[in-house]
């Protein structure tokens, strides 16, 4: 057919020039039967992301403490939020393992599923009737809230926050914005759905291959274009070219939470990369001169003070390093787990207990710890711990690392690990901690 004929076709059927007219898209694998395959897909995949996202929120005890919590005004949102555990110790290090990897994998199943619908994304005119402005508002909210969800989430994994806020305040809400629409979408399409993989079926469709493959009705969907094309590829190589995008995405970015010898295979996570030296020999978030940790400032003069919330007025106790040495010493075999996906493996800290230095600050009961840090700028300069994690045996202000002491920058003179915390509430270069009874 010449393109004078393909005009005068969408002239007679009375469509729209360009990409409003069904007639442009050409694809003859394009229909319900793809779009419901890849669909299922992202279903599956994105509840999981979805529920281990809210978890790794759930992670900071942003109830503990406003200082937890850079989303105030989640409300209702907030609603399964509880007090997050120190056990299993490598809770938040799989929790969010899964979250980021996963994440990332279905980026290829994303675009694709993109794809198969782009024809509805131009679909003109654009509101037909009360149900079909329904269906366009749905779509608005899961395109735009999976585009923003995934490119936030990828520029965070690269640490470039170039957002107009705190990224965890955004990813949080378009979070939120996104599953509105998908739980609408769903509702609107699977009746859809269903009634696509039973007229194909899974099994039989996967088998035909590219010669023998042929356009769906056009009766069965807007999708299906009305002069399709011959078949260039079959709908189980789309899905298979989808497919092998995800699996390489994942032999590149899973070895930064599996860790050995997957972790130099890890190349879409750069950050986390960076290693110190010796039984310090794992991976550092930001070193001391990125956040202007000046060696003056953790040698001999260095104190640690520990105060109480309440009553005002109680002298402070403060503590040398080698004081802090001299107290009894405890060891844990924990790992650093972060937001960005990447964790090490256990390391052997070993240091004081945090119950014991509540103790020396004349608290035997704490209710919660301020840890404030020597690092004057950044969100996480201070954090909020809770009295289950204060109480746990394992949690210590760390001193020594792998039988060594800690390098300046994994958090010397003293750093907090606490088992199954985020890594930015491991602390370090603490200052003081001040105890709330």
């Amino acid at each position: 057919m010449t393109d004078g004929e393909k005009r005068r076709t969408r002239r007679d059927r009375g469509e729209m020039p360009g990409p409003f007219g069904r007639s442009f898209w050409r694809s003859p694998i394009r229909g319900p039967w793809l779009t419901s395959v890849l669909g299922l897909v992202l279903l599956a995949g994105v509840s999981v992301v979805f529920v281990t996202g809210l978890l790794s929120y759930a992670a900071y005890n942003p109830g503990l403490s406003r200082i937890n919590d850079t989303t105030h005004g989640k409300g209702l949102l907030g609603f399964y939020l509880f007090s997050w555990p120190t056990h299993p110790v490598w809770l938040y290090r799989v929790n969010q393992g899964l979250h980021v990897t996963l994440g990332l994998v279905l980026i290829p199943v994303l675009l694709a599923k993109l794809w198969s619908v782009l024809p509805k994304l131009f679909e003109w005119p654009p509101l037909r009737s009360p149900a079909h402005a329904l269906e366009r508002l749905s779509l608005l909210l899961l395109v735009g809230g999976a585009g923003f969800e995934f490119v936030t989430g990828v520029l965070n994994i690269q640490q470039w926050y170039k957002f107009p806020g705190s990224f965890y305040t955004l990813h949080f809400y378009g979070a939120w914005v996104f599953v509105a629409g998908l739980v609408v979408h769903v509702g609107l399409k699977s009746r859809t759905v269903i009634r696509s993989l039973r007229a194909r079926g899974l099994v039989r469709e996967l088998r035909v291959d590219t010669a023998r493959t042929e356009p769906e009705t056009s009766a069965a969907s807007d999708l299906v274009s009305p002069a399709p094309a011959d078949p260039t590829i079959s709908r189980r190589g789309a899905l298979a070219f989808a497919g092998a995008g995800s699996l390489l995405l994942l032999a590149l970015s899973a070895g930064q939470s599996l860790g050995g010898p997957l972790r130099r295979t890890a190349l879409l996570a750069p950050h986390g990369q960076d290693l110190g030296g010796g039984p310090n020999d794992f991976q550092i978030n930001q070193t001391a001169a990125e956040v202007g940790i000046r060696a003056a400032e953790t040698g001999a003069s260095w104190r640690l003070t520990l105060g109480q919330a309440r009553p005002a007025g109680l002298t402070p106790v403060r503590l040398s390093r080698a004081e802090l040495l001299g107290l009894e010493q405890h060891t844990a075999h924990l790992p650093i787990a972060c937001v960005e996906g990447w964790s090490t493996d256990d390391q052997a800290w070993s240091g004081v207990r945090l119950r014991d230095l509540a103790r020396l600050a004349g608290v035997s009961r704490p209710a919660g710890v301020l840890v404030e840090s020597l690092q004057r700028g950044g969100t996480f300069r201070h954090a909020a711990l809770s009295a289950g994690q204060i109480m746990d045996p394992g949690s210590l202000l760390a001193l020594r690392v792998n039988g060594a002491d800690l390098s300046l920058d994994h958090g010397y003179p003293a750093r907090v690990i606490v088992p199954a915390n985020p890594g930015v509430h491991n602390t370090k270069w603490v200052a003081s901690l001040t105890f709330a009874s």
